[in-house]
């Protein structure tokens, strides 16, 4: 059996204030891309998610490039996931004295970029 010794290098945006399922919905066309793929997905996709997803990519990116010396160029997003962080909960005055919960959600996410083979 051959070993492949791939460095994976990962970037994490902590306490993101968007919900997780809104932010899984644009990593998951991304996941398995190359890099310059992603990025072109990214600015042109609609949705308010793009741009943290597009902050982490280019971070795991930048650590990828200096931390372990691989080309930008031959990158390939092998993970990309959103976890749920901590919810922020708020209150707002309702009719009759009553106090209507706002919940606020939060999440983490994760962006590992990996060398790869370009196709």
């Amino acid at each position: 059996m051959a070993t492949t010794d791939t460095k994976e290098v990962k970037a994490i945006a902590r306490f993101v204030r968007m919900s997780p399922l809104k932010v899984r919905r644009v990593l998951d066309q991304i996941r398995g891309r190359t890099y310059r793929e992603a990025l072109i997905i990214l600015e042109f996709m609609p949705y308010r998610a793009c741009e943290p997803v597009l902050t982490v990519l280019r971070s795991a990116a930048a650590n990828a490039e200096h931390n372990a010396g691989l080309d930008r160029a031959e990158l390939v997003i092998t993970q990309a996931y959103a976890d749920q962080g901590p919810v922020l909960k708020r209150f707002q005055p309702r009719a009759q004295g009553r106090a209507y919960q706002i919940r606020k959600p939060t999440c983490h996410i994760t962006v590992a970029v990996a060398a790869g083979s370009v196709e």
